[in-house]
């Protein structure tokens, strides 16, 4: 009987609660006071994850913890501390389990166990109990779209037609199939890395589908047996003591049926593929189907866990279907506020406003970095002010209303540092597309904690990726003796984000329509927060007048941040000069 066979029965008709945890993920359940972590908020709307700022970990990157020059579980486990005073409540670690690495870790051969390159389960188990101690969750990246080619379940469905794990995959006749040829691919679907999106297999002579890497072969999620193998993945980690996921790739989960070309589009990609619409292969409406499976899987159990969805959509109409009528995610992530791409205070109005007001209610969450896109460092400095700038971001991005994601190196200012050869290149996609597409390499560097040599990622003398040469100045041991340095910007915002109400739970009103600024308050009861950003590179000068923004017209500003150093009180009479990229948080009195 399969694993996920004896599971399903197990946990039949059970009420769920905290002895369906591993006995070390049950002791863990408790944060640094005592309080469990796993128990039900006291009332809705006051879910731990409304209010905590999460923290991405690619565990490659992080801390190397035996001279391998790669990251490990024991490696995050001894940085607890850090992130604890940090001001970190959840971690989303990048996938850990068994892969043959094509895709570094995002190709699984095993859903439930821990590759070895990061440690063993108990090494997890150590992890969790370690970071619930410390009041800080973990979340597991569900990739839920596809497996490894190398995963026994795809093994199994390329060894014949009739293999009963024949139809877990995407299998297809291709065209004009002779007894000596293989014929044309089923259609012009292509692959998101480039060319046909179809895989010839020459053991059953038809192709299998794949969105991703030709290794990454998608699932059928119309095949019920998939749903219950894929339910069981998610009870396996919940009874570890995970505090949720991040569902990778979710709307890629179903094509059209129809098998309907894909409408092309100008221009060649940087693969020398024409460009192509993913019209009949992303965002069918059965994803919502699934995305509500998932959600009444985990809300089995306590706690409140959460659902981060990957979801890229075109518009805030798209993403609050995400939210379905609260059934579905928590979480979906908000790529349209991500790649702005550069600072458009007319434009970060408009979106905020919009995803502040969905259709759905839903909680906004905000994000400027991830591994897969080049850190926001480069894509939002100008060159010159990058620094500054990446003060604004972190402000608009802890102050804002919902719930922030950070990318690890984030708080120190970490720069995308792309392979200069293609020889040096590890990501596959760089590979393809050298040289326009260098791979995601430049922003999976090892973060840097000091100045040493391996910049105290690794003890060893070969890092998988090099070390960046900027991580001489930034680093963290370095930046936390400077009062004005990007890490102890984003550390005195953590604190402020958890000590003052309004920031912490209050509502957001964008306030003064200005081409340059980007202004908007946080109220939470008799409590209000302003918050201002000067996103033009000159001098702004604003009149504070409180009977406009809806306040006392006796109000005054008293300063909580300025990344432009210390400075005074601001009353009605006043002008508030803001420098070039300036950003302030002020309490209203």
């Amino acid at each position: 009987m399969h694993w996920t066979e004896h599971l399903t029965r197990a946990l039949a008709g059970t009420a769920f609660c905290l002895s369906l945890l591993s006995p070390a993920a049950a002791a863990a359940a408790q944060d640094s006071t005592g309080n469990q972590l796993n128990q039900p908020s006291s009332k809705s709307g006051d879910e731990w994850w409304r209010h905590a700022v999460i923290y991405e970990i690619y565990p490659r990157s992080f801390q190397d913890s035996n001279g391998d020059g790669i990251g490990d579980i024991q490696g995050i486990a001894s940085r607890l501390d850090y992130l604890k005073d940090l001001g970190i409540d959840a971690i989303w670690i990048t996938p850990m389990y068994p892969s043959p690495g094509v895709d570094y870790g995002y190709d699984i051969s095993d859903y439930t166990a821990i590759d070895p390159d990061y440690g063993t389960m108990a090494d997890f188990d150590n992890l969790v109990s370690e970071a619930n101690k410390r009041g800080i969750r973990i979340l597991m990246d569900y990739v839920i779209n596809h497996t490894s080619d190398q995963h026994p379940w795809f093994k199994e469905s390329r060894s014949s037609r009739d293999n009963p794990k024949r139809d877990w995959y995407v299998w297809h006749d291709g065209k004009d199939e002779t007894s000596t040829s293989q014929g044309e691919p089923p259609n012009n679907w292509q692959s998101w890395f480039g060319h046909s999106a179809w895989q010839w297999d020459p053991t059953t002579r038809q192709y299998y589908y794949h969105y991703f890497y030709v290794q990454q072969p998608d699932l059928n999620w119309r095949n019920p047996e998939v749903h219950k193998a894929m339910d069981g993945v998610l009870d396996f980690w919940m009874q570890r003591g995970v505090a949720g996921f991040r569902i990778d790739a979710v709307s890629r989960l179903f094509e059209d049926p129809g098998m309907h070309d894909d409408p092309y589009l100008p221009g060649i990609n940087v693969y020398g593929d024409r460009n192509i619409k993913h019209l009949y292969t992303d965002d069918l409406p059965q994803v919502h189907d699934v995305l509500k499976e998932v959600r009444s899987v985990v809300d089995k159990y306590p706690g409140n866990p959460v659902l981060v969805t990957e979801a890229d959509e075109p518009n805030v109409e798209a993403l609050a279907k995400m939210y379905g009528n609260n059934d579905e995610v928590q979480l979906p992530m908000d790529f349209q506020i991500a790649d702005v791409n550069g600072l458009d205070a007319a434009r970060f109005r408009k979106l905020f406003d919009e995803v502040e007001n969905n259709s759905a209610h839903g909680q906004p969450e905000y994000f400027f970095s991830n591994h897969d896109q080049p850190r926001q460092w480069d894509r939002y400095g100008d060159g010159k002010h990058n620094d500054q700038i990446a003060r604004l971001m972190a402000v608009l991005e802890l102050t804002t209303r919902g719930t922030p994601q950070m990318y690890y190196g984030e708080e120190l200012g970490m720069r995308t540092t792309d392979p200069a050869r293609i020889e040096d290149v590890h990501d596959p996609i760089g590979k393809l597309g050298w040289p326009k597409e260098k791979g995601r390499d430049g922003e999976r560097t090892p973060m840097q904690w000091d100045a040493t040599a391996g910049a105290g990622f690794t003890s060893g003398t070969k890092p998988w990726l090099p070390i960046p040469p900027n991580a001489s100045a930034y680093n963290v041991e370095t930046e936390s003796k400077n009062p004005d340095s990007i890490f102890n910007c984003y550390k005195t915002l953590l604190h402020l984000r958890k000590t003052e109400k309004a920031l912490r739970d209050g509502s957001q009103q964008s306030v003064l329509n200005d081409p340059d600024i980007f202004a908007y308050l946080r109220k939470s009861g008799d409590e209000t927060v302003l918050v201002m950003l000067n996103m033009s590179a000159h001098e702004r000068t604003w009149g504070f007048k409180p009977d406009e923004l809806g306040l006392h017209a006796q109000s005054k500003l008293v300063p909580l941040y300025s990344s432009t150093g210390s400075i005074s009180a601001w009353d009605a009479a006043s002008s508030i000069k803001l420098p070039p990229f300036a950003a302030v948080v002020a309490r209203v009195q």
